[in-house]
């Protein structure tokens, strides 16, 4: 028979020194196949079988083990035992997962590190007791309790793949646990919000905290090259303030290995609503625990090697009320399944500067703690609710009652945070399944006791409410901040800054939620204020009663110039007098006796000063009668003129 390319390059191997047996298209394996005739068989090697007519079952061919060379003898064996012992050791340390039945993590490392090697090293043994190959004599009993070994791994894998299966949403009564795991209550707005405190409302968001805190950092030289703030920046109270806090960080390794003895000197502190940032020294008590220690004191080391069986969630920087730092370490629990359901049921506090760790119950969390529970594990949680509190089926086939929290920008997580009763509480909108420009409500989760509120409010989402908001300043290119829940005159209202390219606050804007049209901007919070109620009651939203009158000025002119404009689908007619440069706005349909008038005419209204025209509130008919923008006269209109008189002989005596 000619010799092929192939039997030359086998041939040529082999005389190397290389074994070919194993490599079919030889003469070596031709004749092994030859050999084994009907009814015979031959082993190659590693007991591998050749079969002869009708041929042997496919098995898994595991000879090349036959090539791996332990060591030599039995202190060898210990050697490479202490080696990998410590390699692990180390490697644990670096990365230190947690050793938790809970965590994925731990799964993968026993399925692919332990169970897969010593399922291949048990089928292997079977393999070679049942064929008998090389040095291990055939042996059928050795070879059933391989067989019987190899369930072993097999079982702790499926074990972990059940936990698993039953962690889904989709095995009969898990949607009712998952719907339950945040409980929330349906309240009244008006009611449990407070009218707004300006002076407990962040008027900036993260990222201009970041700003200002990477400002003031600037002023400090000592500092600047050695240190740089960390970007945690966690908003919490502070007396009683709202503010973002984050610890410096070393500014590099080497910064790190001259500054390490004497640790992190300062955290930065930016008052979210005055924007006044600052860097507080921390003098005898600096920050030896942080992010920015690469060993033994790194928090996330330090903490889950001193609570190595505990999965924890977001770690967060804050501040006792004496400005002492602590690192809050919320500990997840899992209440479906292996893996479903997580929550939060206790809390490790390490201090900043001793590492000291104390473990609580999630009840048990000191007043001053403002993040036990992640903002995005509390909205996960509401979607849980929102998603199968009417069944796992009915999620994604009916979607009957099916809400959502509202995304936010770029794809995000959309929320905020809102300073209530000394408390940090999670705000974000709420929408149906189909995920429309509209809110059916909103809520807010508590992040220190997990209390969900949700209130009932139509509206326009926070992605369109900031998108009118920059309308009012489009010439400007101003971008509108993640808006605000406050309440203003008992409406819920967004409030959002607006910044400039630069990322510097410039104005303050307000938008009706309900009537996403009504937006009002200025230069401060409190003008921002007076023009949004303004406009809310010219355009009817408020009534008197709702209203402070004291502000209502009361004009007479004749109309020199009268011009109707649509504005957000709602008609306006604008009017000049003779007798100044002003424009008045009076909102129809409200105002339609407007309509009585023509240029050249004489008329008498109330009126609110705002920042481009004038809102009129009522108008005196010829026969006396006062009418305000909601149709109502006589009572409202005498309280009104009441009013303006007040003003008139305060003006005078001034």
């Amino acid at each position: 028979m000619a010799k092929t390319g192939l039997d030359a390059l086998l041939e040529a191997l082999k005389s190397s020194g290389m074994n070919t047996d194993n490599l079919g298209g030889n003469e070596n394996a031709s004749s092994a196949g030859a050999g084994s005739g009907a009814g015979a068989s031959g082993t190659t090697k590693g007991g591998a079988s050749g079969s002869g007519a009708g041929g042997a079952a496919p098995h898994i061919d595991l000879s090349f083990l036959d090539d791996v060379h332990g060591p030599k003898g039995k202190g060898g064996w210990i050697a490479l035992i202490i080696v990998a012992i410590l390699v692990l050791a180390a490697l644990y340390w670096w990365f230190h997962p947690p050793i938790s039945i809970n965590y994925t993590g731990f799964w993968f490392f026993i399925g692919i590190v332990i169970c897969l090697p010593l399922f291949m090293f048990f089928t292997y043994r079977r393999q070679q007791y049942t064929q008998g190959a090389g040095k291990y004599e055939k042996s059928p009993s050795k070879a059933k309790k391989f067989k019987w070994l190899c369930l072993i791994p097999i079982a702790i894998v499926a074990v972990g793949l059940v936990g698993a299966l039953f962690s889904n949403a989709i095995i009969p009564g898990n949607a009712e646990k998952y719907s339950n795991v945040l409980k929330t209550d349906t309240l009244d707005f008006a009611e449990d919000i407070k009218e707004a405190n300006y002076s407990e409302i962040p008027v900036i968001d993260r990222n201009s905290a970041i700003l200002l805190g990477n400002r003031e950092m600037g002023t400090i030289p000592e500092y600047v090259s050695q240190f740089e703030v960390s970007d945690l920046y966690s908003q919490i109270n502070y007396h009683g303030e709202p503010v973002r806090v984050s610890p410096l960080g070393y500014a590099d390794l080497f910064k790190w290995f001259t500054n390490r003895e004497a640790g992190i000197p300062a955290y930065s502190l930016v008052n979210m609503t005055t924007q006044d940032a600052e860097i507080v020294r921390l003098g005898d008590s600096p920050i030896k625990y942080s992010q920015s220690e690469p060993l033994a004191r790194n928090i996330d080391r330090h903490v889950q090697l001193k609570y190595p069986t505990y999965v924890f969630d977001e770690l967060s920087f804050e501040i006792d009320e004496e400005g002492h730092a602590w690192w809050i370490c919320p500990v997840r629990t899992f209440t479906i399944g292996l893996f479903g359901g997580y929550t939060i049921d206790r809390v490790v506090l390490c201090d900043a500067t001793t590492g000291e760790c104390t473990e609580l119950a999630v009840g048990d969390v000191p007043q001053w703690v403002d993040r036990v529970y992640p903002a995005e594990l509390l909205i996960e949680q509401y979607n849980w609710y929102g998603s199968y509190h009417n069944g796992w089926l009915n999620s994604f086939l009916g979607q009957e009652g099916v809400v959502k929290t509202t995304p936010g920008l770029d794809g995000m997580v959309g929320y905020n945070y809102i300073a209530k009763d000394d408390d940090v509480w999670v705000y974000t909108g709420v929408t149906s399944a189909t995920a429309d420009d509209s809110i059916i409500g909103f809520v807010l989760v508590n992040q220190r006791t997990q209390e969900s509120h949700f209130y009932s409010v139509a509206g326009a989402t926070e992605a369109s409410a900031m998108g009118s908001a920059e309308g009012q300043v489009q010439n400007l290119r101003y971008t509108a901040t993640f808006p605000l829940l406050i309440n203003v005159a008992n409406q819920p209202t967004y409030f959002m800054a607006l910044k400039d390219g630069a990322g510097l606050v410039k104005k303050f804007a307000m938008v009706d939620i309900q009537r996403y049209q009504n937006v009002a901007v200025g230069d401060t919070v409190a003008e921002t204020q007076t023009s949004y109620e303004q406009l809310l009651a010219t355009t009817g939203v408020l009534s008197a009663e709702d209203l402070d009158l004291s502000t209502i000025e009361e004009k007479t002119g004749v109309i020199t110039k009268m011009a109707q404009a649509v504005i957000d689908g709602n008609s306006h007619y604008y009017v000049a007098l003779d007798n100044d440069g002003a424009l008045y706005d009076f909102a129809l349909p409200g105002l339609l006796d407007i309509l009585r008038y023509s240029e050249g005419d004489t008329i008498t209204f109330g009126f609110l000063t705002a920042e481009t025209s004038n809102q009129v509130y009522s108008i005196t008919l010829p026969d006396g009668t006062v009418v305000t923008n909601s149709g109502e006269d006589n009572q409202e209109g005498e309280a009104v003129d009441e009013a303006a008189a007040e003003g008139a002989a305060t003006e005078e005596s001034a």
